[in-house]
């Protein structure tokens, strides 16, 4: 029995839930940090934290769809599983650099402004 568009089903949700949620939390915790990039103009800067989700979302959502066409047949319950913990894993441990990653450029970018 191929297994795929199982698999292909629960990948697809499970990761979308994940990158809602953490989009969210740094959407919201984000306006902080971008508020001090220029802190006279907050309008401008809740419309580029906006931008910076919606571009978040955009990446993220095409990067899983896009590592669809990279599975193989799957014909077990155990490949089902451990395919969609490796495929789950790569997007998180992916969100968790990029996030770091924003955070060292914000943090080295406020810096310069002090």
């Amino acid at each position: 029995m191929n297994l795929n568009i199982i698999g292909y089903a629960t990948y697809l949700v499970l990761t979308t839930i994940i990158i809602i949620k953490v989009g969210k939390v740094c959407y919201q915790n984000g306006n902080i940090y971008v508020a001090q990039l220029l802190p006279e103009h907050l309008d401008l800067c809740h419309k580029t934290n906006q931008i910076l989700l919606v571009g978040y979302y955009l990446l993220n959502l095409g990067y899983c769809a896009m590592t669809l066409i990279s599975w193989e047949q799957l014909y077990s319950f155990q490949q089902l599983i451990e395919v969609i913990a490796v495929k789950s894993a790569t997007i998180i441990g992916t969100i968790a650099l990029m996030h770091y990653f924003n955070i060292f450029i914000l943090t080295k970018y406020i810096q310069k402004l002090i």
